[in-house]
This record gives C-alpha cells, structure tokens and sequence, in this order.
C-alpha cells in the first residue's frame, strides 16, 4: 500500500517537472517569436532576442566602404568615392527573411547543435546616374569605334613609330559592367588589365604589311653610334638616322631587291655639316662670363676644334651600314685644349680691354690680376677682340715692327703677331693709357706679373681679349 502511494507521489512530481519544462520551453519559444532564436550569430554580431533594427544597426557600423579605385594598364588610377553617388547599405529586408523562415519552436536544434556564424551581404543602394556621369568622365574611354582605330607608320621627334590603335584595346562594355560588379560587390580596387577589359581588334592585310615594314624600321634606327665631345656625349639615335633613309618622289621608303631600307648617302653627309657647325668652335661668338661681372660675346679669334669633315663622313656612313655600337672620338683639323660647346674650361688667360686689366685663372682660381696697357686705338692699332691661345713661349725676343726693335725679356705669343710681353719702356699701366699712347697690338704687361705668367702658363691655354 506504500509503495503504491509513493509511485504514484513520482508520477505526480514527474508532470510536474514535465508540464514545467514544457511551459518554459513554449515560454521561450514565445520570446524568440518576435527576435533572434537562442545564439544566433549574423556576420560576427550576437542576435538572440534582439530585434530586426537592433541587428541592422550593429551590422552597419561594420560597413565602412569608402569607394572604388580602378588601375589601368598603363598605371593611371580613378576613383569613385562612395559619398558622391550616395551609397548605402541595408540588411533589414535580408534579416526580415531569416527571421521569417526561423522556427521559434525549434530553438533548442541552436542549444543541442553547433551554433555558426552566418553570413549575410548587405542590400546596396546609389545613384546610378551619378555614378555613370562618373565613370563617363574618366579619359579612360576616347570614344572611338572599332573602324576608327588605325594602325600606320608615321614620324614624330624621336624617329618613325608605329601608331597601333588597334591592339590592346579597352573593351568599353565589359569595363562598364566589371567596375559596376566591383563597386557593388565593395571591392576597393579593379585592376582592368587582371579583369581581361583589354583585347586586340583584327588587322587588315595593309596593317600586316605596316607591321612587317616597321620591324625593318625598329632594326634600321637602332643605332648604336655616340660621339664623343669631351665630357659631351651625342647619340646617333633614331632622331637622327630617320632622315638618313631613302625616300622616292612619294616619300615611301625605297627598298633594295632583298627588300631592306636603302640608305641616302648625301642625308649622312649633311647631317656631319650640321655636326661640324654645331661643334665647331674656331671663331665662333662664345658668351663669356667676364671677371668684371657682367657677360660678353666675344667674336673672332683663332682659338677652337675644327672637326675634319670628310673623315667624318667617311666614318659616319660606314660604321652605319656596318650596324657599328660603340663611342667614337672625332677626328679634328684642329684641337682646342678642351672638346665641346665649353671648349675654354677654367684655365685661361683674360683680358680685358676696356678696364685694361690682365687675369689668369687656373683650374677655376684666380693666380694673377694686373692692369696692362694694350693697342693704341687713337692709332688705329686697338688690340683685336677674340678667343685665342698661348700658341709659343718664348724668352729674349727682339719684337720687330717697321718702325720699332723692341727687346722683352717674355714673350707669350696669342695670335699671330699678337702676344703678351714685359715693357721695360713703360712705368705705368691701366687706366686709359692705350687710347693714345698704347702698343701695337699686343698686351704689354709688368715684368713681375708677365714673369709669373710665363712660368705658370702652357702652350694652349686660351687667352679670351674683349672691350
């Protein structure tokens, strides 16, 4: 009789436990109905119990997409910034269908199972008119068609090239819809030329003959000739060789039976003249920056490099027929003691005729100063304005004239008859001397100063004489 009563007390307090586990587990399926089920977990946020808007908040603090940077093949970038096209983001109408297919009965399959993380992309709103006068606006797109595109030779400053509009060739359409993808899907960069945008339009049978001839064209202006001007360097590049070749009365390029480029010997020749009087020094007006501060053209003067012409000519079109690379020294008739444009260095002798000053300079330091008297010009005899050279020394001349004999103990020879000298004849130098009571036309000078001079001087030095 007792244990019947205590079976049936456990029968009691079991429906109860059950009625009870049951009341909460429907309690708790009530709660969930109008939230998250227990540990639901959207993009890294906890759900459970929270609402839609709750959930779409904190997703959208994860939203940070700032725009879409595109690089094309040639390295430009653009950039289509998220708040000029009014970009926003929205998850509420994807939560509203997970929440919509959740059972909130079966919330417990979340406390028995493996709870996961879902995944969840966001709805993506903008203004899409804004965002095509963008990308309208990059220089990406030329607007050309198919049939404009050309491919031809033609001739610009540094040679004949081959214009190729019709190779590697933006595709405008399939650029259009691959930025379009990458904004939406949030990518911060498109780089075009990985996202196959570029492709090569097809070639007539003119273009494949331009494209053969050009492949001569590259191979002929490759040349590897530079000359060598002192510290100067010109190339023979492409610039130049491209008006070495032989045009008929058309202007198309002439071709030897074998079908290679024909070479104009008279254009390489010219194009040594040009060379020449470029380079070419002797007698030329330099601009020379004058102790006195200012600077002066000086003309005339024997003083410079003459290139041998013919020599070079000769050169020139050989080692270019023969395909020559290498760095050549020209041959000269005459050589100044530098080669160049700046053929005068920082060792020199100055003087200057107007302030009847004397300045010798070596490697850039001033070694002598000294006032002289130069050619009577009252005289007519003024002393010659020009660049010229040390081009003898000499000691115990006797300098001879028609109507004078006159000893010097150094004599420094510049031009011709013309030269720097002591005058033990004068006690005074400088001033305005020359205009009446001047030399013949050299430079008379004190003894100590012309002693030093003579002493530390060599044959070549350039001697710059100027009013």
């Amino acid at each position: 009789m007792k244990m019947k009563y205590v079976l049936k007390g456990i029968a009691i307090a079991g429906s109860i436990i059950l009625l009870s586990t049951a009341a909460m587990y429907l309690g708790l399926a009530f709660y969930y109905a109008d939230g998250f089920s227990y540990e639901t977990w959207i993009n890294g946020i906890y759900c459970t119990g929270k609402s839609i808007n709750e959930v779409n908040e904190e997703l959208l603090k994860q939203c940070n997409y700032t725009g879409l940077t595109i690089i094309a093949s040639d390295g430009k970038s653009y950039h289509i910034a998220s708040e000029e096209v009014g970009l926003s983001f929205d998850f509420r109408e994807g939560l509203d269908l997970y929440l919509e297919r959740q059972n909130p009965y079966l919330w417990i399959d979340n406390l028995i199972g493996d709870s996961t993380d879902k995944k969840m992309d966001p709805a993506i709103r903008y203004d899409k008119e804004s965002f095509r006068r963008i990308i309208d606006s990059f220089s990406l797109f030329d607007g050309k068609t198919d049939d404009q595109r050309k491919l031809e030779i033609t001739k610009g400053n540094e040679g004949y090239y081959l214009l190729d509009e019709r190779r590697h060739i933006l595709n405008e359409e399939k650029t259009r819809e691959a930025i379009e993808n990458a904004f939406e899907g949030t990518e911060p960069f498109l780089d075009l030329e990985e996202a196959g945008c570029y492709e090569d339009l097809p070639l007539t049978a003119q273009m494949e003959r331009d494209i053969a001839l050009w492949e001569k064209l590259k191979i002929y202006q490759d040349c590897g000739i530079v000359y060598q001007f002192g510290d100067e360097n010109y190339p023979i590049d492409g610039s130049i060789v491209c008006d070495f070749l032989m045009l008929d009365e058309n202007g198309d390029f002439v071709l030897d039976e074998a079908g290679n480029l024909c070479t104009d010997e008279e254009k390489v020749y010219a194009f040594v003249d040009r060379l020449c009087d470029e380079y070419d020094t002797v007698g030329k007006a330099r601009q020379f920056k004058a102790t006195r501060g200012d600077v002066v053209t000086v003309e005339g003067g024997i003083y410079g490099n003459e290139l041998d012409r013919e020599a070079e000519k000769e050169y020139l079109l050989t080692a270019f027929l023969s395909r020559k690379k290498e760095i050549h020294q020209p041959v000269y008739t005459q050589m100044a003691l530098h080669q160049g444009k700046d053929d005068i260095g920082d060792t020199y002798i100055e003087v200057d005729m107007s302030n009847q000053m004397m300045y010798y300079y070596e490697n850039g330091e001033l070694k002598i100063e000294t006032p002289v008297v130069t050619g009577n010009t009252s005289l007519r005899r003024g002393t010659p304005s020009g660049t010229n050279y040390v081009y003898n020394k000499e000691r115990n001349r006797v300098l001879r004239g028609a109507d004078y004999a006159s000893p010097v103990k150094f004599w420094i020879p510049v031009k011709g008859a013309i030269g720097i000298h002591d005058a033990s004849w004068r006690s005074k130098y400088g001033g305005e001397i020359y205009k009446t009571n001047g030399s013949h036309g050299c430079i008379n000078t004190p003894f100590e100063e012309v002693s030093q001079l003579y002493d530390m001087v060599e044959i070549g030095t350039p001697c710059v004489m100027f009013y």
